[in-house]
């Protein structure tokens, strides 16, 4: 008979099965990639270099669909807005520490990506990207209209 364990007969033999190693040295696909794929700008290099014309507003677009957006919140689900600006605006920030620096320490954020921004924000508002930071962005509501306009040609042609 087959098996693990002891032995039909009675002998002191043990039988185990030991589980291959995962990792260790020398094992196949430990090695980095000799030319490893270069990593996107963060989506704060992005706003330093489209707002110094470092980039055009084709690759900030698509560096800022996929990048984290951080949003403060309230006691109610949905963003934040400003009303005592020309438009209604969504202040949003590229890091935590950007958003600490205009909301405080204890204040309550939420974590989603630019294209959830995009999908999600109310008609007719814009958004501020860090706005007590060194390069903050205004994107009012038509340019928000026109970031819509370019995610839909760039998933459906």
């Amino acid at each position: 008979m087959y098996g693990y364990g002891q032995p039909m007969d009675g002998g002191a033999a043990q039988q185990s099965y030991v589980p291959p190693q995962q990792g260790g040295a020398g094992g196949y696909g430990q090695q980095p990639p000799l030319y490893p794929e270069p990593s996107p700008p963060s989506l704060a290099d992005a706003v330093r270099a489209f707002t110094t014309g470092q980039m055009p507003a084709e690759d900030f677009q698509q560096i800022f669909a996929t990048s984290k957006v951080y949003c403060p919140r309230g006691d109610t689900p949905g963003f934040l807005a400003l009303h005592n600006t020309q438009q209604p605006v969504i202040p949003m920030f590229t890091s935590l520490k950007e958003l600490r620096r205009y909301a405080g320490k204890e204040s309550k954020y939420f974590v989603i990506t630019g294209a959830e921004v995009i999908d999600l924000l109310p008609s007719g508002y814009g958004f501020v990207l860090d706005m007590e930071g060194e390069h903050r962005m205004v994107f009012d509501a038509k340019a928000v209209e026109q970031m819509v306009d370019f995610a839909m040609r760039r998933m459906y042609g």
